[in-house]
């Protein structure tokens, strides 16, 4: 397994979670790594991604001025971490990497190469 997802867990509504992802695999021909998730019955859907070289990042509207995407260059890991947290945001939380999308691919989940394998979230109200 090259990419590692943790941190997922069972939370209120109103509270914070961190998720990390870890990249054991070609880190030296990565470009770019996000998270998605995927609730019960849903498509998977793009959740914010970062450029490895540079920081730049996207967000889905869905979570923008919640969740915060930054890395870690020298652990090779890629944390989301999750404020203000909705019922709604209860899904499995998977990360992804990628060497060579452009930033128009971001967020589509067909586009990334290699994935964790998965953390669930849990939002009670």
């Amino acid at each position: 397994v090259q990419l590692q997802a943790s941190g997922g867990g069972p939370v209120q509504a109103g509270g914070s979670l961190r998720l990390s992802c870890t990249d054991s695999g070609h880190t030296f021909r990565r470009k770019v790594m996000g998270w998605f998730r995927q609730a019960p019955g849903k498509e998977r859907e793009f959740v914010a991604a970062i450029l490895l070289s540079g920081g730049t990042t996207s967000y889905s509207d869905s979570v923008k001025g919640r969740f915060i995407i930054s890395k870690d260059t020298a652990k090779n890991t890629v944390h989301l971490q999750m404020n203000s947290l909705k019922p709604e945001d209860t899904a499995v939380y998977y990360c992804a990497a990628d060497s060579t999308l452009i930033r128009s691919s971001w967020s589509n989940p067909t586009q990334y190469a290699a994935w964790g394998q998965g953390t669930q979230v849990t939002v009670s109200s």
